[in-house]
């Protein structure tokens, strides 16, 4: 049952992607970007509080600090967490972040490095960064604020920063236990890889939202979850807590128009 209250599409995916750190337990949290960094937030606040979460900075913090100026609030601090500890959770599997890639194809492999031919690019984004090293050893998840055919491609992604669950990419002996793709949020849907063969599936629709509407604007073919169903609606007390962690409404700002979480009749 949800609650009858008025709420956004980025609040709706808030509360969806906060679903991906569910039962993780004392892994370290990494949302990248608005809605991941509130979802995780929000997941360490109500459902999952062993996550270890830091300030961005150099240090642990017992509770996620708000979004943007932080005003007369005073981060209470946990330990000391400087980024050669992070790259030992990192390298030790104890992590899960949710990434946002430029590209995603049909075995989950990700794009963050470039558009078009690798040697002559028609646009160059972030470069690889880290997805390699961070992709192959823990969990991650995806968030994508616009689902379409150039996010969700036909093929393979134009360059292969992150890896998926093709076969012909992992090498002979190399082990492919140690990684993970958890769910993917997008505006119209959460997602995962856990069909048949690895094989996308639509775990729950947004309100208003078909399954031939998501199908048409993916570029692979997508099967029904067993138990799909309509994505949870935010309850009043996330709700509240959303609007603690993000007092300046950041998160406005995450999903283009702010659209209502509930999308309007046609």
């Amino acid at each position: 049952m949800t609650d009858k209250t008025d709420f956004t599409l980025a609040e709706l995916m808030i509360v969806a992607a906060s679903e991906a750190w569910r039962g993780d337990g004392e892994v370290l949290a990494s949302g990248l970007g608005v809605i991941p960094r509130l979802g995780a937030s929000l997941a360490k606040l109500t459902h999952s509080e062993g996550l270890l979460m830091t300030d961005s900075e150099a240090f642990l913090v017992e509770e996620p600090i708000p979004l943007g100026p932080r005003g007369d609030y005073q981060p209470k601090y946990a330990g000391y967490m400087p980024f050669e500890r992070v790259f030992e959770c990192v390298w030790g599997g104890r992590r899960h972040a949710m990434v946002g890639p430029t590209q995603v194809d049909r075995w989950g492999q990700t794009n963050l490095s470039c558009v078009g031919d690798y040697a002559k690019p028609k646009s160059a984004m972030l470069g690889v960064r880290g997805l390699p090293g961070n992709s192959i050893n823990h969990i991650n998840s995806f968030f994508v604020p616009a689902h379409s055919k150039r996010v969700f491609v036909e093929g393979e992604v134009d360059m292969v920063s992150g890896v998926g669950f093709k076969p012909e990419r992992w090498n002979e002996g190399e082990r492919n236990d140690l990684m993970e793709i958890r769910i993917v949020v997008t505006d119209l849907c959460v997602m995962d890889f856990d069909g048949p063969s690895r094989a996308a599936r639509v775990r729950s629709l947004h309100p208003g939202v078909s399954f031939g509407e998501v199908q048409e604007k993916t570029g692979f073919p997508l099967i029904a979850a067993p138990d799909m169903c309509e994505t949870p609606h935010p309850t009043a007390a996330q709700l509240a807590l959303i609007r603690r962690l993000d007092p300046h409404e950041l998160r406005a700002t995450a999903i283009k128009g702010n659209p209502p979480g509930i999308r309007p009749a046609a």
